[in-house]
């Protein structure tokens, strides 16, 4: 692993996906702190932010892939279905014992070696090791699940539709009827199912997205915070500002300055 990894919050267009085998810090995601040790594995998809703040050097292996990458050849199969990349409700990271680091770690090393090599169906073989590793580490992350907590499947296919939804048209629609509307069910229905699977209601899942891509802005972009209001369809910067200080306790200005500096 290159130690050299960038410590100011960036974002990428790709699937990442890290395993650290030595070495101590903090990883933060979409604003989320994380520690760092080895036997920890972390996924971000596009779009996420994040940075690293090491104590120790760290050492281990990372990949990273497009979305055409790998579902180019897994025509019946999306990285959608495995869970740290399905939902953001789904915690980014795991821990491995040393037993499952050790046979997670060759795999990484077959990554690297096949990647170094120039062989006929160089790539197939990459995405095939790739999509074994995702396996193995969805057996691990789904390992504990506690399963009087598993909502219904019917509940579940609700609850995969609306935050599909939400990330296509939380820019312009911030309220719960819309989704309900679009789900074909009751807005008392979809509040009912959110409250069962995540123990929240269906606004605040529709404020958490926007908040969100707020700081993403924020932190992101260089456009000034009434351009970033404007983009996010609030009717002016001090409904937003009103807003955002609200759901995080900072300003937007408040946000920008601590991440900037």
């Amino acid at each position: 692993m290159n130690t050299e990894l960038i410590s100011k919050p960036h974002s990428h267009n790709f699937y990442l996906c890290v395993l650290f085998t030595e070495g101590t810090g903090k990883h933060e995601i979409d604003f989320s702190s994380y520690r760092v040790n080895p036997g920890k594995v972390f996924f971000l998809k596009p779009g996420q932010t994040h940075s690293w703040k090491f104590e120790t050097k760290p050492e281990g292996f990372i990949f990273f892939h497009s979305q055409e990458f790998y579902e180019l050849k897994f025509l019946d199969h999306t990285l959608n279905s495995f869970p740290f990349f399905y939902s953001n409700q789904n915690p980014p990271l795991l821990e491995l014992s040393k037993k499952e680091m050790k046979n997670i770690e060759v795999k990484f090393q077959e990554v690297y070696a096949e990647y170094l090599q120039r062989n006929t169906l160089r790539e197939l073989k990459i995405t095939n090791i790739i999509n074994s590793i995702y396996i193995d580490l969805t057996r691990v992350y789904t390992a504990n699940v506690n399963l009087e907590k598993l909502v219904s499947p019917s509940y579940s296919v609700i609850l995969e539709r609306l935050e599909s939804l939400i990330n296509q048209h939380f820019y312009k629609e911030k309220l719960p009827k819309f989704y309900s509307y679009q789900l074909n069910i009751t807005t008392k229905h979809l509040n009912r199912v959110v409250k069962k699977a995540l123990n929240k209601t269906t606004n605040q899942l529709i404020s958490e997205r926007i908040i969100l891509e707020s700081k993403r802005l924020i932190i992101h972009s260089e456009n000034n915070l009434t351009t970033i209001a404007d983009t996010l369809k609030f009717s002016d910067y001090a409904y937003f500002s009103k807003f955002f200080k609200l759901k995080t306790g900072f300003t937007p200005m408040g946000f920008r300055k601590k991440y900037s500096s």
